[in-house]
């Protein structure tokens, strides 16, 4: 074992006496050391059940003859941060939360890992370290949150940031407004919808890091203390069986998670943590290979923000073993932390409601959820979440409306200064732009919220997994590093065509050159955090890891 390192032998007696004084005893010297990386605090919504949780994994531990050590780990609630100064620091956290747990995983000798966790740059972070340590390991996420009513209306978060736009447009009062704020957000999880938090739940456990069945169990649900106990059990299991990180994330699983991906419709984001994850795995992956698998994957699941359907409804519809099982034929067989294949889960799943799990010959969209776009005004790439896309607005050509950062464009949806047609430019969003790639959500639902159809925006930022809309995102370069979205003047025209998979400006060769002869970076002070992480972040494409 790993923590023999720290725990045997005489040398090892000023260790043990530390040991001694957390409780440990003689018999539990001679078990394997399990760590519980524990992302619970009370102000994320999705995190302030994981207490309870982690409880129940701690008991899990024990009773299958281990030791557990539980530290915490960070995490930001990307809506609390949204829409202002602090949403830069959202995407630079998933890389301090890996770092962390690899410091705490390594320093100790941990002999396995448990990582309860929930929310959109916590569980990327955990499956990093996982990856980077290459230890047994396991997740547990916490799980999304019931619906919101009012009305007789379902209501999640982002119906609430869509009021902000209805309001400024004089469709809701101010009183309608609070009782939309006060009624959307009932409890504890993650945000009801296929957005990035439970989107990383359900391609975690498609990837095979979790349990089966506990990316779509609710939070408040008993079944999900039940899987936390198992999921305690199962990593000593692993343990013993030395079934390591690497075992699990291979090739074949993180395309069995962007084909779930794609048969959801799930969030962009995903994208980039996908690129990262496989990075730590040490596994080759390209943004072309979303597109390969898009092409051949249905979407079949029509999932909040796009769709009707909650993560609630999935649960009932008998969650992803489920969606697994209606796309048998398109996954690749793959070892789970379960024991059981990818396969013999999908196998042995019932599909409980068809209207939420669609068969594969009647598909919500021929293709997958995710569509990578490449052309003049993104070389390296960018993409849009496809399955939110009107089918009129696939096609789509108008004059740009260029905005540098999110504050400016936000002024002018609020004061209603867009005309249907524009297109909507957000630059220097980028991951060293910034810094730190923000999520575009409140733009979004605004123009959302005002009953706009045919705006489209474009960014070398990010957007929220509750987007949906024409909404293009991680356009490489960004313009902090004179790509071509920084050339971009009003009036210019951009051509966007989904089918195509294209992103143009349309706009000559000789008069790019002209302007990129006179664009200069921009003269910035930046300190701290975001100082560090725009010297060392890579482009979207890269997944936005830190060199």
């Amino acid at each position: 074992m790993r923590s023999d390192e720290v725990k045997s032998g005489y040398q090892r007696a000023p260790n043990r006496s530390l040991l001694r004084s957390l409780g440990v005893t003689d018999r539990e010297m001679d078990l394997p050391f399990i760590g519980i990386a524990n992302a619970w605090n009370n102000i994320v919504p999705g995190h302030i059940h994981l207490r309870a949780l982690s409880e129940k994994v701690r008991e899990g531990i024990c009773a299958a003859g281990g030791v557990p050590f539980e530290f915490g780990v960070i995490g930001i609630c990307d809506g609390i941060a949204m829409g202002h100064e602090g949403m830069k620091y959202s995407l630079p956290s998933r890389e301090n939360i890996a770092d962390s747990v690899e410091l705490m995983v390594e320093a100790h000798r941990l002999d396995g890992l448990v990582c309860v966790c929930t929310c959109d740059k916590i569980v990327p972070g955990m499956l990093m370290a996982a990856a980077r340590c290459n230890i047994p390991a396991i997740v547990l996420t916490g799980g999304p949150m019931l619906t919101g009513h009012l009305g007789g209306r379902d209501l999640s978060l982002i119906d609430v940031f869509e009021g902000v736009g209805k309001y400024a447009a004089g469709g809701m009062s101010e009183e309608d407004l609070k009782d939309l704020e006060c009624a959307a957000m009932p409890g504890c999880g993650s945000c009801q919808g296929l957005y990035t938090a439970n989107t990383m739940a359900c391609i975690t456990e498609a990837m095979g890091m979790s349990l089966p069945g506990c990316a779509a169990i609710p939070a408040v649900d008993a079944a999900k203390m039940r899987i936390a106990r198992e999921t305690g059990e199962r990593i000593l299991v692993l343990v013993n069986e030395e079934v390591n990180a690497r075992d699990i994330i291979t090739p074949e699983s993180i395309k069995n998670a962007i084909t779930v991906d794609m048969a959801l419709g799930g969030s962009t984001n995903t994208v980039l943590h996908l690129m990262a994850i496989a990075e730590e795995a040490g596994v080759e992956l390209d943004l072309e290979t979303f597109n390969r698998i898009s092409e051949g994957v249905p979407h079949i699941c029509h999932m909040q923000p796009a769709g009707p359907h909650p993560m609630q409804a999935l649960y009932q519809a008998g969650g992803i073993p489920a969606v697994l099982k209606r796309l048998e034929s398109y996954l690749n067989d793959a070892a789970t932390v379960s024991g059981q294949s990818i396969l013999a889960i999908a196998r042995a799943a019932r599909i409980m409601d068809e209207s939420v799990i669609r068969p594969v010959t009647d598909p919500v969209h021929t293709g997958g959820g995710l569509r990578v776009l490449s052309g003049s005004l993104a070389p390296g790439g960018a993409v849009i979440k496809s399955a939110a896309v009107n089918e009129e607005m696939w096609e789509h050509r108008g004059p740009a409306r260029v905005f540098d950062g999110e504050q400016a464009a936000m002024k002018a949806i609020l004061g209603q200064e867009i005309q249907e047609g524009d297109v909507m430019v957000i630059r220097y969003e980028g991951p060293r732009g910034a810094p730190g790639m923000p999520e575009m959500l409140s733009p979004t639902s605004a123009l959302m919220g005002l009953g706009y159809q045919r705006v489209a925006l474009i960014t070398d930022g990010r957007f929220s997994g509750g987007t949906r809309g024409p909404c293009i995102g991680h356009v490489v370069p960004e313009a902090e590093v004179g790509g071509p979205i920084a050339l971009v003047e009003d009036g210019d025209e951009i051509l966007i065509s989904l089918n195509e998979k294209r992103l143009d400006l349309l706009v000559p060769g000789n008069i790019l050159e002209e302007r990129r002869a006179a664009w200069q970076p921009r003269a910035r002070r930046l300190s701290g955090v975001l100082a560090r992480y725009a010297e060392t972040v890579e482009q979207a494409d890269r997944g936005a890891v830190q060199r």
